[in-house]
C-alpha cells in the first residue's frame, strides 16, 4: 500500500521583530560611538618591528613635528604643579597653576607661557603654535624644561618618550639630544609605528617559533 503524500507548504517566517531589533541596535551604536578627535600635534612616526609597548601613565613625552617644532607633554599633575610653582617663583611669570596642570602639552617659549595657557584647549593646535625654542644653541629652552622635570621627579623613575615625525629635521633632533645630555638623561624610548617583521628574517623566525623578543 502506497504512502499518503502530504502537501508541501512553504515556510513563512515573520522577520519584522528581528528587523526592529537590528535597527534599534544600529541606532544605539551610532549614538553612543565616540570618534577619535583630531590630534593637537600631528606626527607620522617611522615604522619599526619593536614589540615593547610605551607606558600610558606617568610619562614624559617630547614630540618633534615635521616642521621641527618641539612640544613637551607631562602626564603627572602633581609634577606639573611643582613645575608651574617653580617657574612662578624663579621667573615671576604669574602663570595660572590650575590651567598649567590641565594643559595637554607645552608648546611655547617660557616668556609666552601665560599667553599660551590663555588659549582655549580646543584651539591649541601644533601647527599654529611656535613650540619650545630649541634651534638656537644659546637659548635651548628644552634644557630648562628638562631640568624642571628632573627636579619634579627628585630621583624617582621617569619614563621618557621621544616621538618624532618621519620627516622631521635633523637639527631639531640634535638639539633635543643636546638638552637631554645637559641634564644627564641618557636613556629614552622612541615611539614608532609597529609593523610585522619581514618574512624570512631572524626576527620573523623568532616570532614564529614563539621566542620572546628582547626589549
Amino acid at each position: 500500500m502506497g504512502r499518503a503524500k502530504l502537501p508541501r507548504k512553504s515556510t513563512n517566517i515573520d522577520m519584522t521583530a528581528m528587523c526592529d531589533v537590528a535597527f534599534l541596535l544600529l541606532s544605539f551604536f551610532i549614538l553612543t560611538t565616540k570618534f577619535k578627535p583630531a590630534e593637537a600635534i600631528a606626527v607620522e612616526t617611522p615604522s619599526s618591528v619593536a614589540s615593547k609597548i610605551a607606558p600610558s601613565k606617568d610619562f614624559v613625552l617630547i614630540t618633534i613635528t615635521k616642521d621641527g617644532k618641539v612640544f613637551l607633554t607631562l602626564d603627572d599633575e602633581q609634577r606639573k604643579e611643582f613645575i608651574a610653582n617653580s617657574l612662578n617663583s624663579t621667573r615671576n611669570l604669574g602663570i595660572d597653576v590650575a590651567a598649567f596642570k590641565k594643559a595637554g602639552f607645552i608648546g611655547a617659549p617660557i616668556a609666552g607661557l601665560k599667553s599660551f595657557l590663555a588659549i582655549p584647549e580646543e584651539n591649541r593646535k601644533g601647527d599654529q603654535l611656535p613650540g619650545i625654542p630649541v634651534m638656537d644653541s644659546t637659548n635651548n629652552e628644552l634644557v630648562t624644561w628638562l631640568q624642571l622635570v628632573n627636579e619634579s621627579y627628585a630621583g624617582a623613575k621617569m619614563d621618557l618618550l621621544l616621538k618624532g615625525d618621519n620627516v622631521s629635521k635633523y637639527p631639531s633632533f640634535r638639539n633635543v639630544i643636546t638638552a637631554l645630555k645637559k641634564n644627564d638623561i641618557l636613556k629614552f624610548q622612541m615611539i614608532t609605528n609597529p609593523e610585522n617583521a619581514p618574512m624570512g628574517s631572524e626576527l620573523w623566525k623568532k616570532s614564529m617559533s614563539g621566542e620572546k623578543q628582547e626589549n
